[in-house]
């Protein structure tokens, strides 16, 4: 017999262990090799585990437990031949008769049973009741004759009232993934060791909108992608941290890190929660360099393909609220940067023009800092100079050649 011994591969720098998410596998089963057997958390991502070798697999790990990298997690015995129709048989029909064999042993050496009252906690389940002040009397125990389980105990929660309820009123117990802890642990770390402060103001889109109707046709035609908002929304921040440092800047201890460099990171939706990939030297990209860019990573952060070292090392982040329909909010930066820019939901609002009232499309956006080291005059000036940009895109970021910028 070979066997192979499958342990967790380190998923970047600094992460020590993960968490085991999901089996796509049952122990016993043969597994081919690079195929998915498992799905992993870390404190970052959530990464598919694939098979090393061909053959039979025996876990070595639960669903939910933490295993430090390099720790085995599996065995594949590679000498094991791939199990054909007969076989599979045998092997369905072989366990239920063990399984029927041992249950015989078990019930003439078992003691007699002991009987307990509907409702009675064994000692387990007491103490967790007792800690989260629920009676036992409101608990329905699922144990032998009623009895309530450790299990049943942990489940349980506190009434919610007294009162008489016509629907359902249940209630699910999950723990979250080693992802959403560590976000969560993240953005209470932001909140407590940051100076954050947000500042506000407003985007006339008109002449985004005027771009995107006369070029965004002939740009997906030439390009195979889509010209968005982001393009403009990264191109006019990299030319406001250009202007403003300070928010391109992070704390480092007693000093103040500064880039000339701009790696934007863009806050995605993805299955396992949100994903902030980011596009390297973004300073150095096109319209079209931005779009593509932008594309490829939500297409790998849907897909679940999205690497660790492509999600780390921003300088500013760009967040968009308004795809959810938000009109208004204060984003949380994401440490150690120190700024974070949120877009919203565009609607047509009243707005002043050259002494007239007319409808446009306003978009409201929000600049969240650390104000430690970005101070009043810097954050308004960037704001500024980024709703400056979008409202005169040609000038401010096509150097007044609409063709050339856009590759057309």
């Amino acid at each position: 017999m070979s066997v192979l011994e499958m342990k967790v591969p380190s998923p970047g720098e600094s992460i020590t262990e993960v968490e085991i998410a999901a089996w796509l596998v049952e122990d016993g089963d043969y597994v081919e090799k690079d195929q998915p057997i498992a799905e992993v958390d870390s404190d970052k991502a959530t990464l598919e585990l694939p098979a090393e070798e061909s053959g039979i697999i025996t876990l070595k790990a639960e669903e939910g437990d933490a295993v430090a990298v390099g720790a085995v997690v599996c065995l594949i015995d590679t000498s094991a031949a791939k199990p054909g129709a007969d076989a599979s048989s045998k092997k369905a029909e072989a366990p239920k008769e063990e399984k029927k064999t041992e249950k015989k042993e078990v019930a003439k050496e078992a003691p007699k049973a002991v009987s307990y009252a509907s409702g009675t906690p064994s000692p387990a389940a007491k103490k967790v009741l007792a800690e989260k002040g629920i009676e036992s009397s409101s608990v329905k125990g699922t144990g032998k004759d009623g009895r309530i389980t450790k299990e049943d105990a942990v489940k349980a929660v506190p009434s919610m009232g007294t009162q008489p309820a016509n629907g359902s009123r249940n209630t699910e117990r999950k723990k979250m993934s080693m992802l959403r802890r560590k976000v969560a642990e993240r953005l209470v770390a932001v909140k407590n060791e940051t100076a954050m402060l947000t500042t506000f103001n407003e985007v006339n889109m008109q002449p985004i909108f005027d771009l995107r109707t006369k070029f965004k046709e002939n740009f997906k035609s030439k390009h195979g992608v889509g010209l968005g908002f982001m393009s403009f929304f990264t191109l006019a921040v990299v030319r406001a941290l250009k202007m403003y440092p300070d928010v391109n800047s992070m704390i480092d201890g007693d000093f103040q890190i500064k880039q000339d460099f701009q790696d934007i990171s863009i806050a995605v939706s993805g299955p396992k929660g949100l994903m902030v990939p980011v596009i390297r030297n973004a300073e150095n990209l096109s319209f079209r360099g931005v779009e593509s860019e932008v594309k490829r990573l939500a297409l790998r952060a849907r897909d679940g393909q999205i690497t660790i070292d492509e999600m780390t090392g921003g300088t500013f982040t760009i967040t968009n609220g308004g795809v959810f329909g938000s009109m208004l909010s204060t984003p949380i930066i994401n440490p150690p940067q120190s700024g974070i820019l949120g877009m919203h939901n565009i609607v047509n609002r009243p707005m002043a023009v050259n002494g007239g009232i007319v409808i446009q499309p306003i978009m409201y956006v929000a600049l969240s800092y650390d104000h430690r080291i970005v101070d009043g005059r810097e954050s308004v000036g960037f704001l500024v100079a980024v709703k400056e940009a979008l409202e005169n895109p040609e000038e401010l970021l096509m150097d007044g050649n609409i063709e050339r910028a856009l590759e057309m």
